[in-house]
């Protein structure tokens, strides 16, 4: 199942998208839930009256027209998130950003796995993301999957952990990779030059969905995991290609670690990190190396950045220069 949220008279709405048209909740029966917090703090029977929903409209027990998705206006999935976490799960990024520094790989990656909280009211879905003028200095894209909680727990084990997930949805963690650089230089962060826009996107996918792409984790891992290929285009151009399963670290692993002597609450959402090959200061690292002469690459005023994850759909945004 595939749940978005949209805006319908200036006001969002939860809505079931099935194939290309989107039904909104309230109009399907006044008994589903109509934001996503709602449905979210409903926990699995949520998902599963929801899905009793689709199943009627899909052999027309339920006769309503809905809304074709390209009249439809999309914001992110869960656009009020409780709060958002992101990871650092994909070794092969890890391992060839450090590289790219000069630097041997960090043995704590296979020890643990970390995360950071960035700004949950900075969240977007597809559409214009507004960038200040600091921003762009090195502005850039990070490809990665997210997950949402819809289930409270603390000091959840990684063996149970998968029960708590909602779903999955794309998750673009935008970068200002100047300011990043400054201020981690003090051992904090990141913090400024990645807490004005998250998006995520374009819809929520429950886990059945995924089901024909679930594919055996690494060995001494726990937790499921889903062949699905990511990729970045800029402007048309792809500039990224890799595959969720290569995730080292499982959600189920990160949650274990997120939950420990913490509660997590619906509405919570942690990213996975970003995927190899998944950004410009990686990409831009190799290249340098390859080529002492290479002109480094960075977001522009203007374009379009495309993820795209096999299952999760495609997110596009275009980025906007603003002074406010």
């Amino acid at each position: 199942m595939r749940i978005v949220t949209c805006l319908h008279d200036n006001a969002e709405h939860l809505a079931i998208l099935i194939d290309t048209t989107v039904y909104r909740c309230a109009e399907i029966s006044d008994q589903l839930p109509t934001s996503m917090q709602e449905f979210l703090n409903g926990g699995h029977p949520n998902i599963l009256t929801l899905q009793q929903a689709e199943k009627k409209i899909k052999n027309g027990s339920i006769n309503i027209k809905g809304t074709n998705i390209t009249e439809a206006q999309l914001i992110a999935p869960v656009p009020h998130p409780t709060s958002c976490r992101d990871a650092y799960a994909f070794r092969q990024h890890v391992a060839t950003s450090r590289r790219n520094r000069g630097l041997d790989m960090i043995p704590e990656f296979d020890q643990f796995p970390v995360f950071y909280f960035t700004n949950h009211n900075a969240i977007y879905g597809p559409g214009d993301i507004p960038c200040m003028p600091l921003h762009m200095q090195q502005l850039d894209f990070e490809l990665e999957v997210a997950i949402v909680i819809n289930k409270r727990g603390k000091n959840i084990k990684a063996a149970e952990a998968d029960d708590y997930i909602a779903g999955y949805m794309i998750m673009n963690d935008i970068s200002a990779r100047k300011l990043q650089m400054e201020e981690m230089k003090l051992n904090l962060g990141p913090a400024k030059g990645k807490d004005f826009a998250t998006v995520i996107g374009p819809y929520l996918v429950t886990k059945d969905e995924l089901l024909p792409y679930k594919t055996p984790h690494y060995k001494g891992h726990t937790g499921d995991s889903y062949n699905l290929e990511m990729t970045c285009k800029v402007n048309g151009k792809q500039v990224s290609l890799g595959n969720f399963a290569d995730m080292d670290w499982t959600f189920a692993e990160i949650i274990e670690r997120a939950s420990y002597g913490v509660e997590l609450f619906p509405g919570d959402v942690i990213g996975s990190g970003t995927v190899g090959t998944g950004c410009f200061l990686e990409l831009n690292g190799t290249a340098r190396l390859e080529n002492p002469n290479h002109t480094d690459q960075w977001l522009q005023d203007g374009d379009t950045v495309t993820l795209e994850v096999t299952g999760l759909g495609l997110l596009e945004n275009k980025i906007v220069l603003t002074n406010e």
